[in-house]
């Protein structure tokens, strides 16, 4: 199967339908870097304390509300960008956190990109900050179309489904919203991100 971006209407659900059915879709950068997304979390707006659109659109967040199958890109921390999939419908904040891949392509700029604190595969993509600066993304890629391949970023299908039966926990490094069990990820693989 020809790796082929995600359609509109796959995003178009809701953020707890759109997690476990990312995994094993593959992220692709602007430079040719891509991983195979393991672990992801879920986002709701009004009914979700741990979500940035909780208490309402912002300017940091408006991309979280809508239209679907774009990208969602903050800064956190101070230190760290963080990269979600913006899904449900326009005008609604729901989004899906991508915390770790599993690097396919792009390696050695991974390595450059990541530093020294990268000394095995394993080290480049496990967790949502490392995955940005793996693959070079920051806020210029906040509200880029993921369907159309806007800004070269894209999120592809090359046939490997998701899995029949993902790991279900709950949400990491909330202090809010950190008992809703909305992290799916992919058994048995070493690139997640650690608690």
């Amino acid at each position: 199967m020809s790796p082929k971006p995600l359609d509109r209407a796959f995003y178009a659900r809701g953020a707890l339908e759109v997690a476990p059915d990312l995994l094993n879709k593959v992220l692709v950068a602007p430079d040719g870097r891509a991983g195979r997304i393991v672990e992801v979390e879920a986002y709701r707006g009004a009914d979700d304390p741990g979500s940035h659109g909780f208490r309402g659109k912002t300017r940091r967040n408006a991309t979280m509300f809508g239209p679907p199958g774009h990208l969602y890109v903050y800064f956190t921390y101070g230190m760290h960008w963080c990269a979600n999939v913006v899904a449900e419908t326009d005008g609604v904040a729901a989004a899906v956190l991508l915390r770790a891949l599993t690097p396919l392509d792009g390696l050695d700029a991974m390595y450059a990109a990541r530093g020294p604190a990268a000394r095995r595969d394993r080290d480049l993509c496990s967790g949502p900050a490392k995955l940005t600066q793996a693959l070079g993304i920051d806020g210029a890629l906040d509200g880029a179309n993921l369907v159309t391949a806007d800004r070269d970023v894209t999120i592809v299908d090359d046939g490997r489904p998701p899995p029949q039966e993902p790991v279900v926990t709950t949400r990491i490094g909330l202090t809010s919203g950190s008992d809703l069990p909305w992290r799916f990820h992919v058994s048995e693989v070493p690139d997640l991100s650690r608690p």
